[in-house]
């Protein structure tokens, strides 16, 4: 079982904010102590973070599920709940957040960077807060919020200096394990290579300062491709979206007779796949080789080098030395981008098939999420807090008759006309 894995969900639920408590002072010396109920706790947030030390999302494989910690309930005294501590996803660098409908809604590129998922409930105020010189002795409190609870995708687009491009069986693996640590597996048969592997490729300057001296560029061993593959064929779609952010592109053709292309041939396919996939890609710097130079037996006349025996890799990792250095001095790098949605303010009012008003709206809902709407000072505060933001009056705008039911969150009412 593959130990890579770049494309998985993500179930983020913000921790459910604590509960009001209603409470009231009872002590010898205060015969008619006020409401002392505490305010509950925010529930905590969940947050996907790019980190440095994480290389792909196995983690998310078989358990998607984040869940941020809930808030404590309020207290008599005027003690209010602690706090949900949130919940950080860590995610490799260069991975994309997108929606369930596929819309991009946060890239993180470097080490550091985040994006709140889902946020955490909102903790319930106590009955000390509804207090006022209407109201005395308030017994009721305000219920829990809970936590916002979404699913994510998340896409892993490899962070690289240079990307491999070729056919399958086009020596790529065997490449980068010459010149790198890495060490993808290896074969004399197409496609031996199912998931990306990077290397770590570090060149002496030539001055003898060492390792402080050195020039280090990242290498992508990306899957063969095949004709077909912008397209999605061959798992196409997969393998290349892990060539986009890479600075320089290293097209290998295989000089061997047992491949059934001409390298030229090879080439122009290759580039083809790569523009019809993103049109950017066939400005991409590049440098172009052919492979297997010790067994090769069709025609080419350009660079060409034998990574089992050595011959021409290092005037190959020379050129593209020169080229990932060119791009890192003119090409920005990459930077995070976040969508920012605001979010929606005011009610909206939604009629249904079976005739039912149902109201959305965060004020809405929590102008009814109260502990005993039983209570009649409860209900009558719930009221007024529903004619402050304009319900009787949406619903009127919009159709509603006396009698008809309307519906808030779990609390449903008859709807009377203002007379």
């Amino acid at each position: 079982m593959s130990d890579f894995v770049d494309e998985c969900q993500l179930h983020a639920k913000g921790g459910d904010g604590g509960a009001g408590c209603v409470s009231f002072r009872r002590e010898s010396h205060v015969p008619r102590g006020g409401p002392d109920g505490g305010d509950g706790g925010r529930g905590g947030d969940v947050w996907v973070v790019a980190d440095r030390n994480v290389a792909s999302l196995l983690a998310f494989r078989d358990f998607p599920f984040r869940r941020a910690t809930n808030g404590g309930h309020g207290q008599g005294r005027k003690r209010h709940g602690r706090s949900g501590v949130d919940e950080l996803v860590l995610v490799p660098e260069g991975t994309t957040v997108r929606d369930r409908d596929g819309t991009v809604l946060a890239d993180l590129v470097d080490a550091g960077d985040r994006w709140l998922a889902a946020h955490g409930g909102s903790g319930g105020r106590g009955n000390a807060r509804f207090s006022s010189n209407r109201l005395r002795a308030p017994q009721f409190a305000e219920q829990a919020e809970p936590g916002e609870e979404r699913w994510l995708g998340l896409e892993l687009k490899l962070m690289a200096d240079v990307a491999l491009v070729g056919f399958p069986n086009a020596g790529k693996s065997t490449f980068i394990s010459a010149v790198s640590a890495a060490r993808p597996k290896v074969a004399s048969y197409p496609f031996t290579t199912l998931t990306p592997s990077l290397g770590v490729v570090r060149l002496d300057d030539g001055t003898g300062g060492g390792h402080l001296d050195s020039f280090e560029m990242v290498i992508a061993d990306v899957p063969g491709l095949i004709e077909g593959a912008a397209e999605g064929k061959g798992l196409g779609h997969q393998f290349l979206r892990h060539v986009e952010r890479a600075r320089v592109l290293l097209i290998m053709a295989d000089l061997a007779e047992v491949s059934d292309r001409d390298p030229h041939e090879q080439v122009d396919v290759l580039l083809a796949e790569l523009e019809r996939y993103d049109p950017e890609l066939a400005s991409r710097r590049r440098l172009i080789v052919g492979t297997k130079a010790d067994v090769a037996h069709l025609a080419w006349d350009g660079q060409r080098l034998s990574a089992v025996t050595g011959d021409g890799v290092a005037p190959v990792l020379g050129r593209l030395r020169e080229l990932v250095t060119e791009a890192r001095e003119v090409d920005e790098a990459p930077t995070q981008y976040v969508v920012h949605r605001p979010e929606p303010t005011g009610i909206t009012v939604l009629r249904l098939a079976d005739g039912v008003f149902e109201i959305e709206g965060r004020q809405a809902r929590r102008a009814v999420a109260l502990s005993d709407l039983t209570d009649p000072t409860a209900l009558a505060w719930a009221q007024r807090r529903l004619e402050k933001l304009g319900v009787s009056r949406a619903l009127a705008r919009n159709g509603a008759n006396s009698g008809d039911l309307v519906r808030i969150g779990d609390f449903e009412f008859t709807y009377e006309p203002d007379t």
